[in-house]
């Protein structure tokens, strides 16, 4: 039996439907040779301090840094995630094969092999399912396309140190701090990524807090409804505006020079996720974290592809995707696209470009509707 384990419910409904793996099951569905379980996100932490020692449980400052010579794993206390736990255990422990189908990416990565190595199986053989939408086409291509599982150990190191080093940071400087400072009743809570960025937005608002406007005087006149400017610099003082103004009110505007000059304007890249929340903040008003649940969303019912990219280009093979996609939306932009040949498109190297691309390419839509 081949086992497939996805990130959360959703994506396993999907992946089971294509698989037709219809037979609903106590936290997996089955069929075709196939059972397809799920995660709820991070089933599995880093244990915490007094999980090593009972005596680290209370902050003293004497106990630190503590640093675990060798990290270990613990399930999430919640009853829920424990119960699916002990369902995918079951599951990986009897299987033929393994399937990670968590999101594909670094944290998704994490996700599979703690879970993996929480269930005793890191010998059990296993593939990797890489999808950058849930449609139909994408699934068929993914699967005909696992990659061996070990081809992904740096990704999985990478996400290992981002953890370790979270936890290395985050619990000793929190504990230090709040210990410190807290007095006993307030926590003081410090991140590896969270103070720094903290420290930024502070910075910043002292600046703004700290700048004194200055008030001063431009110059400006209008010729046949066309505004020009007086080159020079600000005046400090109105007097000074004025009393050049007295200097050539008088006198004749004459044009001496006029360029002309062609400029072209480039098309803007496609949406990564960061660029995708700063147009919508721009837009909208929406917080990074509003977007980011939106595309998700999004991602999930198979309108979008993964959100969760740094990349604003597409790869060569993407081409006949991207007419596919643009002739499915005609009935939304009929009058946009109606302007391109779909079958004559031209692609720069601002659209295309593989090396640009690593784990992920720009987020599109997939033409679904």
């Amino acid at each position: 039996m081949k086992v497939i384990l996805t990130e959360k419910p959703s994506v396993a409904r999907d992946i089971a439907a294509h698989l037709g793996a219809n037979q609903r099951r106590d936290g997996f569905l089955e069929g075709n040779g196939y059972q397809v379980t799920w995660a709820f996100g991070h089933l599995i932490t880093l244990k915490e301090p007094e999980d090593y020692d009972p005596v680290l449980k209370k902050w003293t400052l004497s106990t630190l840094p503590f640093i675990p010579k060798q990290f270990e794993l613990k399930v999430a206390a919640d009853k829920g995630i424990r119960q699916q736990f002990a369902i995918i255990k079951k599951l990986f422990k009897s299987a033929d094969e393994l399937i990670c189908a968590t999101d594909a990416g670094r944290e998704g990565e994490l996700i599979f092999r703690y879970i993996l190595s929480m269930t005793g199986c890191t010998k059990t053989q296993w593939k990797r399912l890489w999808l950058s939408s849930l449609t139909e086409k994408a699934l068929q291509m993914g699967f005909n396309d696992l990659k061996p599982g070990r081809d992904y150990d740096n990704l999985y190191a990478a996400a290992r140190c981002r953890s370790e080093s979270d936890w290395i940071v985050g619990l000793n400087a929190t504990r230090c701090f709040t210990v410190r400072y807290g007095q006993g009743k307030m926590l003081w809570s410090i991140g590896r990524v969270q103070t720094p960025i903290l420290a930024m937005i502070v910075r910043r608002d002292d600046d703004i807090r700290e700048f004194k406007s200055e008030i001063f005087w431009e110059l400006f006149t209008t010729y046949k409804e066309c505004v020009f400017k007086f080159k020079g610099d600000r005046f400090k003082f109105k007097t000074q505006a004025e009393e050049l103004l007295n200097q050539v009110k008088e006198h004749s505007f004459t044009i001496t020079k006029m360029d002309k000059k062609k400029e072209n304007e480039l098309p803007p890249l496609l949406f990564d996720l960061t660029e995708l929340q700063r147009e919508m903040n721009r837009r909208l008003a929406l917080s990074a974290a509003d977007t980011l649940q939106i595309a998700q969303t999004l991602y999930e019912q198979k309108l979008i592809t993964y959100p969760r990219t740094d990349s604003r280009y597409l790869t060569d093979d993407m081409k006949g995707v991207v007419a596919h996609t643009l002739e499915h939306l005609k009935q939304f932009k009929s009058k946009e696209i109606n302007l391109l040949d779909l079958n004559k498109l031209n692609f720069s190297n601002r659209i295309i470009n593989d090396k640009k691309v690593n784990d992920h390419h720009a987020i599109i839509p997939t033409g679904k509707l």
